[in-house]
């Protein structure tokens, strides 16, 4: 039956497993008195809640302790052994595939290298699908616990009805690619386990925010700063994030060509594929037959080396004029957002890191507003190259937790009414 606000008691019971879960999950252990004012529930139903939740395997006891006069409290957790999510980072040099627990701790992982551009579509969906079947065949891999499958992708994600998650990745060719129906077509997994694709910013903002440098802000900005650039927008109105493609902006009319066809992007000039082409261009000399990180390293330390070796001053020219482009693309994003932060990760945000900051943090400030421009701060992520993958793992265990822990029906067939079943029967073959 609904309520007046059009709530029925079942959302009533899924919101409040979902307040208890959230509350254990980010500031717990919690005792059951904690838990009443940090939900807004009360005691009766926050014990009724545990007790439900305890009884699903998904909360145990984590210890007690001792209350003013009274008995001893006891400590609740969420257990993480109660479910497992995958995360996958589709990159420019690897395909990554982790399995996590249900507290994000790695239990295994899968690496596949790319060719450059090395994007086949068959090819990554191949990747995927393998590495998905080697963490799941790992010693501490439970598969009758997986949550889903989550999947951080260059490009924009669109949901179809039809045909599930369809990329659009201008920059590495995929032209409207049904990822989730590929990766569906030829997969070990059962019917019921989802599979979440969203793209890498989003996925890596997705982890800031939950675990890293965002944690505690309403607005923010998460730049993946990769052989492209790109960011994931948080407000209050778009809780989980929004992917924007930021790298994509015109900075420079009539400019040096984008990848993704246009003239004068940002990523042009941004990203590290054209940081590098940029240090060739101007007679730098990038380590031949060696992937883009590898070749990011050599080009830093020319431009810093260690002793008294003199700068190689291309590739330090190079590296500044990079700064003032990046800079000047997140005034954009301060004067648009007006962020409480922006946080820089990604493989090359992070090798470029602490030495690349201060003149990035100078160049946003001459080009923004001055009002915005002094309420923000421009910060290192603090996940490492692996936040894709925990973003992306987080995927499922965010949709875990805003269904209150009921984990996804594995054998829909199974539950199709009889009426159902006999219309099916007689249909002509």
């Amino acid at each position: 039956m609904a309520g007046r606000n059009g709530r029925t008691v079942r959302d009533l019971r899924r919101g409040n497993r979902t307040a208890v879960l959230q509350r254990l999950y980010f500031d717990g252990p919690l005792s059951r008195f904690e838990l009443g004012p940090a939900t807004g529930l009360s005691s009766g139903s926050v014990s009724n809640v545990v007790a439900d939740l305890i009884a699903d395997g998904l909360v145990e006891e984590a210890g007690s302790v001792d209350s003013d006069g009274g008995r001893p409290r006891t400590l609740l957790r969420v257990a993480p052994h109660s479910g497992q999510m995958i995360g996958v980072d589709v990159g420019e040099t690897r395909v990554r595939v982790e399995l996590f627990d249900l507290a994000l701790t790695e239990l295994a992982r899968a690496e596949r290298p790319l060719a450059p551009q090395g994007y086949d579509v068959e090819v990554i969906a191949g990747h995927i699908r393998d590495g998905v079947a080697e963490v799941l065949a790992a010693e501490q891999a439970a598969p009758d616990r997986l949550l889903g499958v989550g999947v951080g992708v260059p490009g924009i994600v669109e949901h179809t009805a039809d045909r599930g998650a369809v990329v659009h990745g201008q920059t590495i060719g995929w032209d409207a690619v049904p990822l989730e129906r590929l990766l569906r077509s030829a997969s070990g997994l059962p019917d019921g386990v989802p599979y979440f694709i969203d793209n890498g910013a989003k996925t890596l903002g997705q982890a800031e925010m939950w675990f890293g440098a965002g944690r505690g802000a309403r607005n923010a900005v998460v730049v993946l700063f990769g052989s492209g650039v790109g960011a994931c927008l948080v407000t209050p109105e778009v809780e989980n994030g929004r992917a924007v493609e930021w790298g994509h902006l015109t900075v420079r009319v009539r400019g040096r060509r984008c990848r993704c066809g246009a003239p004068g992007c940002l990523e042009a000039y941004a990203g590290a594929e054209s940081l590098l082409a940029r240090w060739r261009e101007e007679g730098g000399r990038p380590p031949e037959d060696t992937d883009e990180e590898t070749a990011l390293t050599a080009m830093l330390a020319a431009a810093y080396p260690a002793g008294d070796t003199a700068p190689d001053p291309v590739a330090l020219a190079v590296l500044e004029e990079t700064a003032e482009y990046v800079g000047a693309g997140l005034s954009d994003l301060i004067n648009l957002f007006q962020p409480e932060r922006i946080l820089i990760g990604g493989w090359a945000g992070l090798q470029l890191g602490a030495r690349f900051l201060p003149a990035v943090r100078r160049h946003a400030a001459t080009y923004a507003l001055r009002h915005p421009a002094d309420k923000m701060t421009i910060e290192l992520g603090r996940l490492g190259p692996d936040a894709v993958t925990v973003g992306a793992a987080i995927l499922p265990l965010a949709e875990f937790f805003a269904d209150g822990g009921r984990r996804p029906e594995r054998t829909p067939e199974e539950r199709l009414p009889a009426w159902s079943t006999a219309l099916k029967d007689r249909a002509p073959h």
